[in-house]
């Protein structure tokens, strides 16, 4: 039997990191490019869970404060001791999940990259590895913005995609209320070229097939503020 060439999927050159300009097709054109603030992402991993860790953290500090001040652990057998230890770090799993949020936070910030194609958008995430979700207009539901109150003392948003099956969300966005604007123009563009009947088309169509003239979106040179 043949052997399977694992590497035909690949690229002439033998990348050892995806970047989303491996994956446009050939006619393909990007149209806005960016990533979130960096300042507002960090910020927000830090309190997205705090309410919850901090509560979490009094409660079985409070209960092991007691434990110790009553010399209750003298009183124990070993494995009663142990037993106690192993049920605390596995109890403070959301503690662990919030600091491992802050933790690796800088380097998920590093392979996020969002990208509007003429075709499609592209969300690039991960941490070890690289995960790449692409979701085609036609698919669009709804587009929602959400401005919290760090997002608006940081001039930032989060741009919510309801897509046919599957959502996502574009995180810490700078200048939020312009491009979710565009971006429904987009989607209400694109959708008005394929759903609109071809013998009622006008001799130029300004929608999908030409590159979507009356969009103009400014590229994020991705600089950290």
């Amino acid at each position: 039997m043949k052997k399977i060439d694992e590497k035909y999927f690949l690229n002439d050159k033998e990348k050892t990191s995806l970047t989303i300009e491996d994956c446009l097709t050939k006619d393909e054109q990007i149209l806005w490019k960016g990533k979130p603030k960096k300042s507002a992402f960090i910020l927000n991993e830090f309190f997205k869970m705090f309410p919850i860790a901090l509560i979490w953290l009094l409660i079985d500090s409070g209960i092991i404060a007691v434990l110790i001040i009553n010399e209750a652990f003298n009183q124990m057998p070993v494995f009663a001791i142990i037993f106690i230890v192993v049920f605390f770090a596995i109890h403070l799993i959301p503690v662990w999940f919030w600091i491992s949020n802050i933790v690796t936070a800088n380097k998920r910030h590093k392979n996020i990259e969002y990208v509007f194609t003429n075709e499609r958008i592209l969300i690039k995430s991960g941490l070890v590895g690289i995960d790449l979700k692409t979701i085609y207009y036609s698919e669009i539901q709804f587009v929602n913005l959400k401005v919290g109150i760090i997002d608006k003392m940081l001039k930032v948003g989060d741009i919510y995609i309801t897509a046919s099956f599957h959502s996502a969300i574009l995180y810490d966005i700078e200048d939020p209320y312009n491009i979710s604007t565009k971006l429904q123009k987009i989607v209400n563009d694109i959708k008005t070229d394929i759903e609109y009947p071809n013998e009622l088309r006008p001799a130029e169509n300004y929608g999908y097939k030409t590159q979507l003239k009356n969009i103009n979106l400014k590229n994020n040179n991705d600089e950290e503020k």
